[in-house]
């Protein structure tokens, strides 16, 4: 079985959501308080751990127009540091809208702006985990493995 975790890496904070073990549904599982690099590695080494991770991927804020602005350069250098120091596969998914999907699906469900606040970046990390899987369903052999 092989769990693909996603990160909403922003700058204060990183939204984790990981896959059920056959790759078909996402689950938000936390929010994280960025520290230091080495922090946020061992937070994400835990969770890696905990849940059997066997891949990663990185939401991608591209701009509308495809192209890569600062934002999406961040996400490229934190993606491919985070592959070195924690030794798995690092994909990088595009994410355009999906923190304001996130944002409008708490909107629509009457949550308070605090509370919102709370969650919108493991919702926004789940949303790109979804299309993610839905983009690259798992096979049968690779989910027995």
């Amino acid at each position: 079985m092989m769990r693909i975790m996603a990160l909403d890496a922003g700058d204060r904070t990183i939204g984790v959501a990981v896959s059920d073990e056959l790759g078909w549904t996402a689950q938000g599982l936390t929010v994280i308080r960025r520290g230091t690099w080495d922090e946020d590695v061992a937070r994400l080494q835990a969770l890696v751990g905990e849940y059997g991770v066997a891949k990663i991927v990185v939401g991608h804020p591209r701009n509308m127009n495809g192209s890569s602005g600062p934002r999406a350069r961040l996400a490229e250098e934190f993606a491919s540091q985070l592959a070195v120091a924690l030794g798995l596969p690092v994909v990088l998914w595009d994410e355009r809208l999906t923190t304001m999907e996130a944002q409008r699906m708490l909107l629509a469900a009457d949550m308070s702006r605090a509370k919102r606040k709370q969650v919108v970046d493991k919702l926004a990390a789940v949303l790109i985990l979804q299309n993610y899987l839905a983009a690259n369903p798992v096979s049968a052999t690779e989910s027995s493995q």
